[in-house]
């Protein structure tokens, strides 16, 4: 995930260097009968007007680095690393960058025709395709298509889009179907303090950082910054740090780097056979065999170039 980081935050530069507004710089990066990947840099931040727009498809956004605000008319939410956007076709939204600039998706697109029928493939609930909830939070069953998204942004020929266009459709719809939301007042500042908390984790994602740490930056008791993390990311600090660690933990075994140990020290993990058990219960397999399945499968992929 460091190369994605790096790629926004060159893009950002740029940015201040020129002294250009903030933009949306969408890259295709496969398409077929139906569906469209993109991966979208944005360099919009507190200074930038938010925008709002129409969804003219279904849209799942898969975010993989900055916050940002999103409104719609199926509610707000912040969007962190590791969560999706959910949008439907032909409802209208709003995007922000009230609380740090920038951010990079690999947004799925779907036509109405082609989503309805995975909904309905997915024994969606009367047959219905549509969202009914803005956002769903990085969580353990999203991790595995997470990663293969990441490392598709950087290296789009590695990754079977269509296999994972669908995965990911039917697995958003079978969570958001699930989910239940929240409509308590969340407390003044919260979505800004647990921004700055994000963006903490995602810069340092390997750096000691327990509940009372976190707490102290947010400016808040462990308790009360335990409660809001949750509220405005879906997930707990602790949930939401250790999926962070164990996602680029999967993405560098993917690109080969490095020995299991050194993998899992470098991301945060002081003991290895935590890690494997923790690496186990996200992504389903042990670190090792979940590198050679994916050099299996990345080697079908480019025999077909």
């Amino acid at each position: 995930m460091a190369k994605i980081a790096v790629e926004l935050e060159q893009a950002l530069e740029r940015r201040r260097r020129d002294g250009t507004p903030g933009r949306m710089t969408p890259r295709t990066l496969a398409r077929g009968d139906g569906w469209t990947v993109t991966d979208v840099i944005c360099t919009s931040g507190p200074q930038d007007r938010a925008y709002g727009e129409r969804h003219s498809e279904y849209v799942i956004a898969l975010v993989l680095a900055g916050t940002f605000q999103y409104r719609s008319g199926l509610g707000c939410a912040l969007m962190t690393p590791g969560s999706l956007l959910l949008g439907n076709h032909g409802l209208g939204f709003e995007c922000g960058h009230e609380h740090g600039e920038g951010d990079r998706c690999v947004s799925f697109l779907y036509t109405p025709e082609y989503f309805e029928r995975l909904a309905a493939d997915a024994g969606a609930r009367g047959g219905r395709a549509g969202f009914s909830l803005p956002r769903l939070p990085a969580v353990a069953a999203l991790s595995s298509i997470a990663v293969r998204a990441g490392i598709g942004a950087t290296r789009s020929n590695d990754v079977a889009w269509q296999d994972l266009a669908v995965r990911l459709a039917v697995s958003a719809m079978r969570l958001a179907s699930g989910a239940a939301s929240d409509d308590r007042p969340l407390p003044a500042n919260a979505e800004a303090r647990v921004a700055r908390t994000v963006q903490r984790i995602q810069r340092h994602p390997g750096a000691a950082s327990g509940l009372d740490a976190l707490a102290r930056d947010a400016g808040l008791s462990p308790y009360h910054f335990l409660r809001t993390f949750e509220r405005v990311t879906g997930v707990t600090p602790h949930q939401y740090l250790q999926r962070i660690r164990l996602r680029e933990a999967a993405t560098r075994l993917l690109a080969g780097r490095g020995k299991v140990i050194d993998v899992a020290l470098d991301c945060g993990f002081g003991d290895v056979s935590n890690f494997n058990r923790a690496f186990r219960t996200e992504f389903g397999v042990s670190p090792r065999s979940f590198r050679e399945k994916s050099s299996r499968e990345r080697a079908t992929i480019l025999k077909r170039f």
